[in-house]
């Protein structure tokens, strides 16, 4: 969807106001604006690109259809984390409770890679991708979410607690525990890293050994095309 120069200028918030007031394009805006970031999460919680789409839209359905009741306590792109996150853990604990096919599957795999590189990929990129899927899918859902958004895309603790709507004492303990089990998987993807350091991006991270983020893991680079906007108005699911 091409950007609509009349919004240029309009908030976030304003734009989910007019959305609820009947603007037709107003909701479709906000797809654009955030569902780069929304699919980031969304493949990073769950590996697997298919159930990673299906999770997004099923938070979009979820966010035009509960556009009514948000009150502004929160950025809108922190209230559509969160119900993205929450669609994420829905999908990640019923899959926990069913036989799925394994996380080192060749094709799942060349799905998380970049378009241009998945026929001819190093054997070494192939295998750190292998991995990095395989060390996350042995966390509890609720410490890989906390994982994905603190290490891996960056948001300081205090917002990845918003997104989550615990306190960010629980996404310290999550974090903690999760890399505490991923530490004998990981290490050795990042050699030479002081771990106390501050990201590239002057974000702030815990003490301690953190999971490799997207660049410094070489992780799935994610196409621009998210679910599209007519996805919005099919489907349903999520928490609001």
């Amino acid at each position: 969807m091409a950007e609509d120069a009349g919004y240029d200028g309009v908030s976030d918030q304003e734009l989910l106001a007019r959305h609820v007031q009947g603007d037709p394009d107003a909701f479709g805006e906000i797809v654009r604006r955030h569902r780069d970031r929304l699919w980031a999460v969304a493949l990073r919680t769950l590996g697997d690109r298919e159930e990673a789409a299906d999770a997004v839209q099923d938070a979009l359905v979820s966010a035009y259809r509960a556009a009514g009741t948000f009150r502004g306590q929160s950025a809108v792109t922190t209230w559509l984390h969160r119900i993205t996150v929450n669609a994420c853990l829905d999908r990640a604990r019923k899959a926990a409770t069913r036989k799925t096919a394994p996380v080192d599957d060749t094709e799942r795999l060349e799905q998380l890679l970049e378009p241009h590189e998945s026929a001819s990929a190093p054997a070494e990129r192939n295998d750190l991708h292998r991995q990095l899927i395989e060390a996350m899918g042995t966390l509890a859902p609720e410490q890989r979410a906390a994982l994905v958004l603190v290490d891996m895309q960056g948001y300081p603790v205090a917002e990845a607690a918003r997104i989550l709507d615990v306190p960010t004492g629980t996404v310290k303990s999550r974090c903690a525990r999760g890399r505490a089990r991923l530490l004998p998987l990981l290490s050795h993807l990042r050699p030479g890293h002081d771990s106390t350091e501050e990201n590239s991006s002057g974000r702030n991270r815990m003490e301690g050994t953190s999971v490799p983020s997207a660049t410094e893991a070489s992780d799935a680079s994610l196409p621009h095309a998210g679910p599209t906007d007519s996805a919005v108005a099919k489907g349903g699911g999520g928490r609001a």
